[in-house]
């Protein structure tokens, strides 16, 4: 019997002991984290005559990757950069063009590009795109031949890789 009574004050004694051990510390908040970038644009170039083989990755948040053939380099676009590069897709009424716009005789000289804006993809190449697209697609050769330069480039920050 008296050993029952001990278990009982020991079982005691342990639950009070693990009930308020929860109050006795504070507890920590949860770190809130920002959500990663999400991709803004995803645009690729292949073929022609010089054998293009680039692609330019920028995120909602200005980074940016150019990759080609024999390097990589990390670029950041400044807010301005994003409004022109927004509003060139907004005048092309990107969210309303086909999915492909590509010739049907095809040929190994043309360049072809894979465009892919808030989550929708065209594609097409030098000699089916559609007008409203080139001004997307001039923009868009202009950050990656700006990026390969090793001069001072004002508008794009660069980081070689």
């Amino acid at each position: 019997m008296f050993i029952r009574k001990r278990m009982i004050l020991f079982s005691l004694v342990l639950f009070a002991v693990l009930v308020s051990s929860g109050c006795l510390w504070e507890k920590t908040p949860a770190e809130v984290q920002a959500p990663p970038p999400e991709v803004f644009v995803d645009y690729h170039r292949t073929g022609g005559i010089a054998g293009f083989d680039e692609r330019l990755v920028i995120f909602d948040n200005g980074a940016g990757i150019v990759s080609g053939k024999t390097k990589n380099t990390e670029i950041t676009l400044n807010q301005t950069d994003l409004d022109r590069i927004t509003a060139l897709f907004d005048e092309s009424r990107f969210s309303l063009l086909e999915g492909n716009y590509t010739s049907r005789r095809g040929s190994a000289d043309l360049i072809q590009y894979r465009i892919t804006y808030h989550g929708k993809t065209v594609k097409t190449e030098d000699s089916a795109t559609p007008p409203a697209l080139q001004p997307v697609i001039n923009e868009l050769n202009r950050i990656v031949s700006l990026s390969g330069r090793s001069d001072h480039i004002p508008e794009i920050s660069r980081i070689q890789t």
